[in-house]
Parts: C-alpha cells; structure tokens; sequence
C-alpha cells in the first residue's frame, strides 16, 4: 500500500447543503394562485407528480396548499395530468 493511499471508513462531506427553507413563508406570500402554471412547475417532477416536502421545504400549511393548487389547475387544463419530460 502507497503512502499517499488512504482508505476511510466513512464518507468524506466535502460540501454543505444550503439549508431548505419554506418559499411561502420567507417572501410573504399568502395565496397560491392556481392560474399560475410556471410557478406550480417549480412543485412537479418531470412525470407530473408533486414533489414531497422534504425535497421542496415547503411547510405542511402551504404544501397543502399547493396540492390543492394543482388538482385545480390539473382540472381546468393548465397543467397535464401525465406526461414525459415535462420540464
């Protein structure tokens, strides 16, 4: 074994994850307009699907929020049910 090799038991973290916060309640926003596609996209995968919280940072309150957001928006046409490569 080489000198300059060495093995470590754990993972080595090299970066620090910015910490998630909750967008609604850090710019004040107190209504998630349904009408809005562009900005219920930022909560949807590429398949269409709402994105959890834990990846989002949203709180419980405004996550849903959201949800119900998007069944509307779904509803009235604005966002697809089920598609590929949505973003």
């Amino acid at each position: 074994m080489a000198k300059n090799e060495i093995k470590y038991l754990t993972a080595i973290k090299t970066e620090k994850r910015a910490k998630k916060f909750c967008r609604f309640k850090k710019y004040g926003i107190k209504y998630v307009d349904y009408k809005d596609g562009e900005f219920l996209k930022k909560f949807l995968n590429e398949q269409g699907k709402m994105l959890p919280r834990r990846i989002t940072g949203n709180s419980l309150k405004f996550q849903r929020k959201v949800a119900d957001a998007v069944k509307k928006a779904r509803q009235m046409a604005i966002l697809p049910y089920v598609t590929d490569l949505f973003k």
